[in-house]
């Protein structure tokens, strides 16, 4: 069962290991700190980090990631950011940037303030079984 609510996670992290692997020259430049490129950042660890806190609260096959789904979620999407940035600094035309890095995390702390938003502060209950 855990495959089963955590596929979208698995997925999303291969989508991102492919981008990572993209050269830079095809990213679009706007500026320097709010280019596209940041604010691609910011969206896809948002999503990976919401994706990874929910297929860990539902699932039931490894008790004590549901217990703690979101301290790992966070701490899995945080090693994952980090290890991909660093890796660029090893992939031509790419580069490690303390921009990119900060970046990630706040795309981490959006996905798990998203993950309150729906789950915990809404009007409609969620029970995970």
């Amino acid at each position: 069962m855990f495959i089963r609510f955590n596929l979208f996670t698995i997925l999303w992290s291969i989508v991102i290991f492919l981008l990572i692997l993209m050269p830079g020259q095809q990213m679009p430049q706007i500026g320097d700190l709010f280019s596209f490129d940041k604010i691609a950042h910011l969206g896809v660890f948002c999503i990976l980090c919401f994706f990874m806190i929910v297929g860990f609260s539902k699932q039931w096959s490894f008790k004590i990631l549901k217990k703690y789904a979101v301290r790992y979620g966070l701490l899995i999407s945080v090693v994952y950011a980090s290890i991909l940035e660093l890796g660029q600094s090893v992939i031509p035309d790419r580069s490690s940037n303390i921009y990119d890095m900060a970046f990630n995390l706040s795309g981490v702390c959006l996905g798990y303030l998203l993950f309150l938003l729906v789950y915990k502060f809404s009007f409609v209950r969620v029970q995970f079984k």
